[in-house]
Parts: structure tokens; C-alpha cells; sequence
């Protein structure tokens, strides 16, 4: 990894933990994939964009409807626990 790619993904997440009002250090607890029969979806003011089949990293179960995650691109919002499927 280059020191520019390690510097942006550095800042991504010092945004994460301002946006999110986020503690201490990010862990991923486990990985999750997009339900394939699932629609697609653009993402909102507080949702991560959903493409079918797509594996996405849990940082947080915030509460029955809705969990935390990260996808490839090293966004971070939240996700329909609906859509959800286990790995």
C-alpha cells in the first residue's frame, strides 16, 4: 500500500468517527452479504448504496432495523438489516 492510499483511508476514517460520533478504534465483527434477491439502492443522507451480492464488513449492530457497515470503496454508513444476509 502506498503512503497516499494509507493517508486517504487514514483521513476516511478520522470522517467516519466525526460523522458517527464514533469511540475508540474500528473493528470489524464480522461480514455480511447484500441479499442477491434484494433491489438496488442508491444511497441516502444516512444510507451506504446497495449492489446484489456485494460483501460489506459489520462495525456496528446499532438496533434491529439497522447495522454499520463498510463497503469496498471504504464508505461507511448505515444498512437495512433486512437486505442482510450471513456469510
Amino acid at each position: 500500500m502506498t503512503l497516499k492510499a494509507c493517508k486517504k483511508e487514514e483521513k476516511m476514517d478520522r470522517e467516519f468517527q466525526k460523522k458517527f460520533k464514533f469511540k475508540g478504534s474500528i473493528n470489524v465483527l464480522t461480514q455480511m452479504m447484500v441479499d442477491p434477491a434484494a433491489t438496488e439502492k442508491r444511497g441516502r443522507a444516512k444510507n451506504l448504496p446497495l449492489r446484489r451480492g456485494e460483501i460489506l464488513d459489520v462495525i456496528q449492530f446499532t438496533n434491529q432495523e439497522k447495522i454499520l457497515c463498510r463497503n469496498s470503496q471504504r464508505r461507511y454508513d448505515y444498512v437495512p438489516r433486512a437486505t442482510m444476509l450471513p456469510l
